[in-house]
């Protein structure tokens, strides 16, 4: 009996490691040939919004890409877009879905750097002061206002980052005080005149202004979205010449130019569940795919990469001088 028992034992370690190694072949034979010498000697950042579905529908696996990649890559920071919490947002700096959501799934050592985020729709469902003050909790969560502004310099190169407050734009969400009873009480035509004032003080090679809702994108989601940010703040865009406009929301990666304005307009994908795409009048690229950005400055170029649950580069944006 013990000589068959050992056999059986000694079997299932085999069948164990067997598996174990056609597992380890099959990841390698899978794993993506990105050549990070792109990033090298550049001002290189994340862009990671619609992430939190406590690790599940690829976002546990997606964040430990972040912090694989950013071995290599290096990034100063990460730009969060918005939709850090699903579904209804946070009630408190102690709210529980702080840790399931973010602290225990961007765990990388790589990934302890500062994250400067926008409020979005599901963030202004619950406590948006909340998610202002756990900049007070968190070492790595830095979020002075609901709109700011931060320039970022390396090796010459120059780069602003101009983050805004899109819901308070959007008739939709300022009329459902039920839904989202903050957004009314934001004064976003203030917001206008202060992006406004502060496009027209830049000086840097690169501007990038970041929220969390599209001006242009394909999605089902209601038109009035798109019309109302694309009356309000495009025009504001559009004056200043800005490099980039980054958003989320729509949860697939979409690249869109329009006639007569050079703004690469970026939807970058969620870092969690991702939904179908087509493309409309102006799209270069989209992709259902899941993932994350990496942008990356110099002084001659500003490029945005979109990243796949895999690793693979999908699509760059370059702006060139």
């Amino acid at each position: 009996m013990k000589q068959i028992l050992k056999g059986f034992l000694f079997l299932l370690l085999c069948t164990t490691l067997c598996n174990t190694i056609q597992a380890d072949e099959k990841v390698n034979a899978t794993k993506p040939t990105t050549d990070y010498s792109v990033f090298d000697k550049k001002l290189n950042f994340y862009v990671a919004n619609d992430l939190g579905r406590n690790g599940y529908y690829d976002q546990k696996p997606i964040a430990e890409l972040m912090g694989t990649m950013a071995e290599e890559v290096g990034p100063e920071f990460v730009l969060a877009t918005g939709d850090i919490h699903h579904f209804e947002g946070v009630q408190s700096v102690n709210d529980p879905l702080w840790m399931t959501n973010y602290e225990l799934i961007y765990t990388h050592p790589e990934l302890m750097i500062d994250w400067f985020p926008v409020l979005g729709n599901h963030e202004y469902r619950g406590n948006t002061q909340a998610v202002l003050d756990y900049s007070n909790v968190s070492r790595r969560w830095t979020m002075p206002a609901r709109y700011y502004t931060k320039t970022f310099e390396k090796k010459g190169a120059t780069l602003r980052v101009v983050w805004v407050d899109t819901a308070p734009m959007i008739d939709k969400y300022r009329n459902d005080s039920e839904s989202y009873p903050d957004a009314c009480k934001q004064d976003y035509q203030q917001q206008l005149a202060w992006v406004d004032s502060v496009l027209t003080a830049a000086k840097e090679d690169w501007v990038i202004v970041a929220g969390h809702h599209p001006i242009y994108a394909e999605t089902p989601k209601d038109e009035s979205e798109r019309r109302d940010m694309q009356a309000r703040l495009d025009p504001i865009l559009r004056k200043h010449k800005v490099d980039m406009y980054i958003c989320g929301h729509i949860h697939n990666f979409q690249h869109v130019r329009k006639p007569g304005s050079n703004i690469d307009y970026i939807t970058n994908s969620a870092g969690s569940l991702s939904r179908k795409v087509n493309p409309i009048e102006g799209t270069i690229f989209c992709s259902p795919e899941p993932g994350f950005s990496i942008v990356s400055a110099n002084k001659q170029t500003l490029e945005l990469r979109m990243i796949d649950k895999r690793g693979n580069i999908l699509h760059t944006v370059t702006h060139n001088k």
